[in-house]
């Protein structure tokens, strides 16, 4: 049996299913795997590898780092490998021309949404953070452009009332693993024709910062609740309060009445919970971090702190 050989790229976690999906599977051969140079972390901001590359070392896979792949050393590794195809799922850096040209099957790219739509570097987040109800991976022909290449196959699934970017990141990471796994073979051997994007449905989201999580009290309880989901785990939702930084980790928008301003807290108690006007409607939230504290649900806080009614959250004036 002739087995293809491919080169993989990708980084974080969500890239590992994919990757052991391939380095399972008796038709492909992974000749080499390509991610981001190891990055301090922790409190030591010691060195450490990302995920993609500590699974590669288990499976005794070679592992290539470059800061800029698109450089002379990268592109001379990579043709020096002579795969047959690549696989990328959350790289993390832009390819050229000249790397796109050195696979004899093209690169071939597992992207986390239903494409046209979510292009971008964060398509989970921002799916949930802009009140999507379906999600999905699209495996794709990589272009020089920024998801713009051809498609092969998607899966969709409905995202969950309450589930954040890092649960929906989880599952749609399997299911792209399981997607590629079944179509790769039919890609390669070209059984699985490409169909290009209609780039009247397209949408872009931009890459994601710090300063994205901070709440906006003036905006719908509903908007404020996704978008404290889209940014769970990162960057995170917060707020200000007089004691410091709040941080939200889930919310839920709720009907009830009270408070002037947007960003007042309307209830506050073990019983009823952590309830704050928004510019509509009011929002419960439901976990949080205090200032010094730990992640713990807002009732399990205020049986042991005061948040006094009548606090303003944010920038909002008192």
């Amino acid at each position: 049996m002739n087995r293809y050989k491919i080169a993989f790229m990708g980084t974080p976690q969500f890239a590992v299913p994919v990757l052991k999906a391939l380095a399972d599977d008796e038709r492909f051969d992974v000749v080499g795997v390509f991610c981001q140079p190891d990055r301090p972390a922790g409190r030591g901001k010691k060195l450490t590898a990302c995920p993609v590359k500590q699974l590669a070392l288990e499976r005794g896979l070679p592992v290539f780092q470059f800061e800029r792949i698109r450089r002379p050393e990268g592109v001379a590794q990579l043709r020096a490998l002579a795969p047959d195809a690549v696989v990328t799922a959350a790289f993390g850096q832009i390819l050229t021309q000249e790397l796109l040209d050195i696979p004899a099957f093209g690169t071939i790219n597992v992207h986390a949404s239903l494409l046209p739509g979510y292009r971008g570097p964060a398509p989970i987040n921002w799916c949930i953070a802009n009140g999507e109800t379906v999600a999905g991976v699209t495996i794709m022909r990589t272009d020089i452009g920024i998801d713009t290449g051809d498609m092969y196959v998607s899966v969709q699934t409905p995202i969950g009332e309450m589930e954040t970017a890092g649960e929906l990141t989880e599952r749609l990471s399997a299911l792209g693993a399981e997607l590629l796994a079944e179509s790769l073979p039919g890609i390669l051997s070209g059984d699985i024709k490409p169909v290009p994007q209609d780039p009247d449905k397209a949408s872009y989201q931009p890459m994601l910062n710090k300063a994205m999580g901070e709440i906006d009290w003036t905006l719908p309880a509903r908007t404020i609740a996704c978008r404290v989901r889209g940014f769970n785990p990162w960057p995170g939702a917060y707020t200000d309060m007089p004691e410091g930084r709040l941080k939200v980790y889930l919310a839920r928008p709720v009907e009830m009445d009270g408070g002037a301003v947007p960003g007042e807290v309307i209830a506050s108690g073990a019983k009823e919970g952590l309830v704050v006007r928004c510019g509509e409607g009011a929002l419960e939230i439901l976990e949080l971090q205090a200032p010094g504290g730990r992640h713990m649900t807002a009732k399990a806080y205020l049986m042991g702190k005061k948040i006094e009614v009548g606090t303003v959250f944010g920038n909002s004036e008192e």
